[in-house]
């Protein structure tokens, strides 16, 4: 391989992630200017520590509005614009049933469901209470948290887009933790694997190969725990306070923007497959591929990606099969 090809890796853990880094030039400093950029929009972002901007606003919930800076504020309003569709299963305001359930964290249990209706009512997403001109938020109820877990790897992966753009970087890759942004088109593409739902071997179901695009797997094996033979994994069902329950074992977006990736996997979840290919026919700029229980693996369309099927238990179909 000439110098002209290789490619230098860099890794990284933040956001309590695995981070990598991908470039054509064996640069240190970059690779370390990005892995700060990443560190400080995490210090930003967190509810998982004391101190954030988030979390000043979650502490003030039924007290007063916080201000926050533009960045933090932004992204809240597209957060609440999702969690305000018709039927999303998106919800920025979902922050205490998901510190109840503590699915992926010790101390995991099925909560009372007591517990469940009394927390479902601090989750309403038109509670969260934004403020253009002063820059804003403002959490209605006492006990009402906001968690921007769900579209957060997805914002910053976009910034390191830009940045690289910025630093006169042509082609590059960063997985934060599986929110995948490329940057160009090495020969042939970039390489993104799919993996096998509960493959405890790395599996991969297939392959997809794409330039220039996002690529955001979500999926119930990510973070779950069994209680009387059931799975209860972290995908939780804004509308009824339990994990939502479906034909899906994951979905993968592919989209311009690493963000519009982390909200439409949720969305899509929340959707299921038929409804979910009617609704990106209306976005023919996000593409979707749903693998579901039934070991079936489909394409919502496939217009700036190739997909290749590597495991023979799994059966590819959708509208361009």
């Amino acid at each position: 391989m000439s110098d002209t090809t290789r490619v230098y890796s860099y890794s990284a853990v933040l956001m309590g992630s695995p981070i990598l880094l991908k470039l054509f030039s064996h640069d240190e400093a970059l690779a370390s200017r990005v892995f700060r950029l990443i560190k400080q929009y995490e210090d930003l972002l967190t509810v998982n520590r004391a101190q954030s901007q988030v979390m000043d606003i979650n502490h003030a919930a039924g007290k007063h509005s916080v201000s926050v800076s533009g960045p933090v504020y932004a992204l809240i309003k597209c957060a609440k614009a999702a969690s305000t569709l018709p039927d999303s299963a998106f919800n920025l305001a979902i922050g205490p049933l998901v510190k109840r359930w503590r699915i992926g964290f010790r101390g995991d249990t099925v909560p009372p469901a007591q517990d469940i209706a009394r927390l479902l009512a601090l989750t309403n997403p038109n509670q969260v209470v934004l403020n253009d001109a002063e820059q804003s938020v403002y959490l209605a109820l006492p006990e009402m948290e906001i968690d921007l877990g769900a579209i957060a790897k997805g914002y910053i992966a976009d910034r390191v887009r830009d940045y690289l753009h910025q630093e006169g970087v042509a082609q590059g890759l960063i997985n934060l933790g599986g929110n995948v942004q490329t940057l160009g088109s090495p020969e042939g593409g970039w390489s993104i694997g799919l993996k096998k739902p509960f493959s405890t071997s790395g599996s991969m179901i297939g392959s997809l190969e794409i330039a220039n695009k996002s690529v955001v797997t979500s999926g119930v094996y990510e973070r779950f725990f069994e209680h009387n033979g059931q799975i209860y994994h972290h995908i939780l069902d804004p509308r009824t306070g339990y994990p939502l329950n479906n034909e899906l074992d994951s979905v993968t977006i592919i989209s311009e923007d690493s963000i519009d990736g982390d909200i439409w996997t949720t969305l899509m979840y929340g959707m299921g497959v038929e409804k979910g290919c009617a609704a990106l026919r209306k976005r023919p700029d996000i593409e979707a591929i749903f693998v579901t229980k039934a070991k079936e693996v489909v394409l919502s369309s496939s217009h700036h990606y190739r997909f290749t099927l590597l495991d023979n238990d799994y059966r590819l179909t959708g509208s361009t099969v």
